[in-house]
């Protein structure tokens, strides 16, 4: 199903209701314009089709204002929509009122303006390409106001078509030009360094954010040195005294998760040496996923997956450092935690990205921590830290690729890691 782009939550709502205001003022200019038509010539207004079109108008002006209240994003096509409205509305008045020699006909540059400043280059074009259009078709079709007609000065001949009514559809039509393309551009052009901006305020924080468990990190793993330390002096000493009774393996298998702990520590310290190096090793993708398999298979005995390593994963290198591993294993493992059963790994190289993917069979992601997961301190497994995916964006960012989690349609939680690819090693990268 296609998803038409949406503009931001905040600043869509605030320019509909902008929309819906201009729209009021304009129904208020038209009613004031009739009202003096009335007084002014006594024209009949009962039967009149400008009401009916500012009544029109007005009930979709209203309509906006109940739409706005509902929890709806608004897609561009939407607000493409409202302004094609508006376009319609306003050519239909024209019709009735003199077509293009009625003064009301440079209104049209009004949503063209608002279109060239919010929607995508397509829309506006569009837009530019009805208006014009509808601006020169009422140089030959329309309804004279007779009652207004002027006995000097410009006169409009029943052709509509002399020298004062052509400048003003050439300057509409330069108008139209002039602000499609260049306000198009510089509409973009903000829109671009806004992002920009607001990605490079995201890094910040997230570097902050990082360093900030960094260095936690580092202060817990100076703390828990001397107590692993004198655990593994006295499990020493209790398995030489208890190794011929039943204890004992329990005593070994102690001892075994004490030492993967000070591993843990020490690798931490190594990865953070190698990190301020920035040193990094050159690896080919296919043996490197194999033993990063291999390697977490034997932390987690009890999961069982089947794994799809593609044959152009033979030919591509990517850099990593122990994060990268680490960054990967944490996804096993919260597929391993949902479902330790039958887990899916495919790893394939195609348009210069490594590109991974595990499948679980769980429960999936609960629909209201959607938004929340990345974010530190936020788990849906009820233990835990709520740190790994926090550490995982964080690493798969700095590789400058991207990472996706979402709900398979037949149950189970989808994540992949997209990584740009190099060929041949670059230690100088950061």
């Amino acid at each position: 199903m296609q998803n038409f782009p949406t503009l931001s939550l905040t600043a869509s709502v605030s320019n509909l209701r902008r929309l819906a205001i201009i729209r009021l003022i304009f129904i208020a200019v038209l009613l004031s314009a009739l009202a003096y038509a009335y007084l002014a010539t006594s024209v009949d207004l009962a039967n009149s089709i400008h009401l009916t079109m500012v009544a029109l108008l007005t009930v979709l002006t209203l309509l906006t204002y109940w739409r706005l209240q509902q929890p709806w994003p608004v897609t561009d096509l939407e607000y493409f929509c409202q302004l094609l409205i508006d376009i319609t509305g306003l050519t239909a008045l024209l019709y009735f009122s003199g077509g293009a020699t009625n003064p009301f006909v440079s209104y049209y540059l009004v949503p063209l303006t608002i279109s060239a400043a919010i929607l995508p280059w397509r829309f506006t074009w569009i837009i530019a390409g009805i208006s014009l259009l509808a601006y020169s078709l009422m140089l030959f079709f329309y309804q004279p106001l007779v009652d207004f007609q002027p006995a000097s000065g410009h006169q409009h001949n029943d052709g509509g078509f002399n020298l004062h009514i052509l400048g003003m559809w050439f300057t509409f039509a330069l108008s139209t030009g002039l602000i499609t393309y260049f306000v198009v551009k510089m509409a973009n052009a903000l829109r671009q360094q806004e992002t920009v901006r607001v990605n490079s305020r995201e890094n910040e924080l997230l570097d902050e954010q990082v360093l900030a468990v960094a260095t936690l990190a580092a202060g817990t793993a100076h703390e828990l040195g001397t107590p692993l330390a004198t655990m593994t002096i006295l499990l020493d000493e209790m398995e030489q005294e208890y190794s011929q009774q039943p204890l004992g393996s329990d005593l070994k298998l102690l001892q075994a998760q004490v030492n993967y702990c000070r591993q843990i520590l020490q690798g931490l310290v190594s990865t953070a040496e190698a990190h301020s190096h920035g040193t990094k090793e050159n690896a080919v993708i296919a043996a490197y996923m194999q033993q990063l398999l291999d390697h977490w298979q034997v932390i987690r005995p009890d999961s069982n997956y089947v794994a799809d390593i593609d044959e152009s994963c033979q030919s591509n290198s990517l850099e990593v450092d122990p994060t990268l591993e680490q960054t990967i294993i944490n996804l096993l493992n919260n597929a391993a935690d949902a479902c330790a059963d039958n887990i899916e790994i495919t790893v394939n190289c195609q348009h210069a990205a490594l590109l991974i993917t595990i499948r679980d069979h769980g429960p999936g992601i609960p629909l209201d921590m959607t938004e929340q997961l990345g974010k530190p301190f936020v788990t849906t497994k009820g233990k835990g830290l709520g740190l790994g995916l926090f550490l995982t964006h964080a690493t798969i960012n700095r590789y400058n690729g991207t990472i996706e989690l979402h709900n398979h349609p037949d149950g189970g939680t989808v994540a992949k890691i997209s990584l740009p690819l190099n060929t041949t090693p670059n230690n100088d990268k950061q």
